[in-house]
């Protein structure tokens, strides 16, 4: 199986910084796309900024020039730096990734737990 954590939420006032980092672990052959999420209180999951294997990057409009997706191939692990933190930025943060799995050759799709991102007026 793979496993996805998620580290670097917390609590930080608007016009800071976070990063998020979010480490792959398990039976992985590859990792085709990454992704990040956000899902605040009574709205749906949004996807914020994807990454493919060469390094392409797309953003959700609203935190375009803010937010960075990069990832580290050696070490299965995405980040997200995000700058300029607005408290519309306060959610849930997920990690998801495509993995290809050692044992099949076949892709699945894993999800981490998430962590909290607050953004403070």
């Amino acid at each position: 199986q793979v496993q996805l954590v998620e580290s670097g939420g917390g609590l930080v006032q608007a016009g800071g910084s976070l990063r998020l980092s979010c480490a792959a672990s398990g039976s992985i052959l590859r990792i085709n796309t990454m992704y990040w999420y956000r899902q605040a209180p009574g709205k749906q999951r949004e996807l914020v900024a994807s990454i493919i294997g060469s390094g392409s990057t797309n953003y959700v409009d609203s935190v375009k020039g803010r937010f960075t997706i990069s990832r580290d191939n050696a070490k299965n692990t995405v980040y997200l730096e995000m700058n300029s933190l607005k408290p519309e930025d306060t959610a849930t943060y997920y990690c998801n990734a495509d993995v290809i799995w050692i044992r099949t050759g076949l892709q699945y799709n894993y999800w981490g737990r998430g962590t909290q991102v607050t953004v403070s007026s």
